[in-house]
């Protein structure tokens, strides 16, 4: 079974502790519910993006926790 985890950096790239500890996810979905629901809380806990993995396979990133940047794009 595929577990799917975060990698919670700052802006440069950096490893951080994220605010709020997350589970080992089974499906790519559960683990994009979680970031939808706790994205805030990571922000505000000094994460600005974070990248997901498959079995640490880099499957996207980084994705920024500032919505507002993206919508700058």
């Amino acid at each position: 079974m595929a577990a799917w985890t975060w990698r919670f950096e700052r802006s440069d790239g950096t490893e951080v502790e994220p605010a709020v500890q997350p589970e080992d996810f089974t499906t790519q979905g559960d683990a994009e519910s979680w970031i939808g629901e706790v994205w805030k809380d990571l922000q505000d806990g000094g994460a600005d993006q974070v990248r997901l993995f498959e079995d640490g396979t880099e499957i996207y990133g980084p994705m920024s926790l500032h919505p507002e940047e993206a919508a700058q794009d």
